[in-house]
C-alpha cells in the first residue's frame, strides 16, 4: 500500500493525501490498523511506519481530536489528520468492502470542506 500526497487534484487547487496499490488483505490491515486505534484509545498513530505502508513523498499522524479537522500540515511531507472517535468509527464502516474482495474502487474517507481530502484508492489511477 502506497502513501503519497497528490497536488492540485482538481480545478479547485484542492489536495489529498492518498492510499492506493493495495490488494483486500491491507485493506483488511488498514481496517484493523484504524479499529485498534479507536479501541485501544490511543492519541495518535503514524501511518508511514507500518509495515505494510510504502511512503513515498510524505507521512501521515493521525489523531484523535475533540473536533473535526481532517489534514493539515505545515510543510508538505509531515500531515495532520484529526478527527474524533465517530469520525474515525465512519472511516471504519468506509474501508470494510474493501477488505471482503479485490477492488478498483475508490473512497473519500472524511467529508470536511478542507483543501486535503484522505483518498482510499484500490488502483493507482
Amino acid at each position: 500500500m502506497k502513501l503519497e500526497f497528490l497536488v492540485h487534484i482538481n480545478e479547485f487547487e484542492e489536495h489529498a493525501i492518498r492510499l492506493s496499490d493495495f490488494n483486500s488483505a491491507q485493506a483488511r490491515q488498514f481496517k484493523n490498523v484504524i479499529d485498534g486505534f479507536i479501541s485501544d484509545h490511543a492519541t495518535a498513530i503514524e501511518i508511514a511506519e507500518l509495515d505494510f505502508i510504502e511512503a513515498v513523498n510524505c507521512r501521515l499522524l493521525l489523531r484523535m481530536s475533540e473536533e473535526d479537522f481532517g489534514i493539515r500540515t505545515n510543510d508538505v511531507s509531515q500531515f495532520y489528520c484529526d478527527l474524533t472517535m465517530d469520525a474515525y468509527k465512519n472511516m471504519s464502516r468506509l474501508l470494510e468492502p474493501f477488505g471482503r474482495k479485490e477492488s478498483k474502487g475508490y473512497e473519500w474517507l472524511y467529508d470536511l470542506d478542507i483543501p486535503i481530502g484522505l483518498l482510499f484508492s484500490a488502483g493507482s489511477m
